[in-house]
């Protein structure tokens, strides 16, 4: 599978739920999520542990550019993952764990994500998900007109993972 997203800093989180609501965007859910990076060469292996009864195994490669980006990724559903997340570590190596609340809205094949980041602060990301026969063109150009809508500008763009920012000691602020 390939999305086409962005990442950005977010500064209001309520402004930023009233803009995808005015864009026509609907509410999914809110949930919870524990994502816990394995140490591998390429790309990233990360286990998600959202509730009892739904958890995944996802791998993805996607370039550290600010602006959009085409990733590639891979979802396995898990049932054991405290199991799973044993056996990874332990041939792989834990790398870091990310916790964060999550809003989701969706605007046609477009995820907006509102970001509540543990220990890094807010964020707002798009995924414009390309399934095949989707017209990648008009899934990039739906993320731009988002980008616009949201007033997102070039220096709020993060190329990074939260894993890479949890890594930075710098911090975002």
């Amino acid at each position: 599978m390939q999305n086409i997203e962005i990442k950005a800093k977010c500064e209001d989180l309520e402004q930023a739920e009233n803009i995808a609501k005015k864009a026509g965007a609907r509410f999914e859910c809110l949930i919870h999520q524990r994502d816990t990076y394995f140490m591998i060469k390429k790309g990233r292996l990360k286990l998600r542990e959202i509730s009892p009864d739904v958890n995944q195994l996802i791998y993805y490669d996607r370039p550290n550019q600010a602006g959009p980006k085409t990733s590639e990724y891979y979802i396995y559903p898990v049932a054991a993952p405290e199991q799973l997340k044993k056996v990874l570590g332990t041939a792989l190596g834990t790398w870091k764990t990310v916790e964060k609340e999550r809003k989701i809205y969706l605007f046609d094949e477009v995820r907006i994500h509102l970001d509540a980041v543990k220990s890094l602060g807010n964020f707002l990301e798009f995924e414009g998900v390309v399934s095949p026969g989707s017209d990648k063109t008009k899934i990039r150009a739906k993320v731009d007109w988002l980008i616009s809508q949201f007033g997102i500008r070039a220096s709020d763009l993060i190329a990074a993972s939260y894993s890479d920012l949890i890594s930075d000691e710098r911090k975002l602020a």
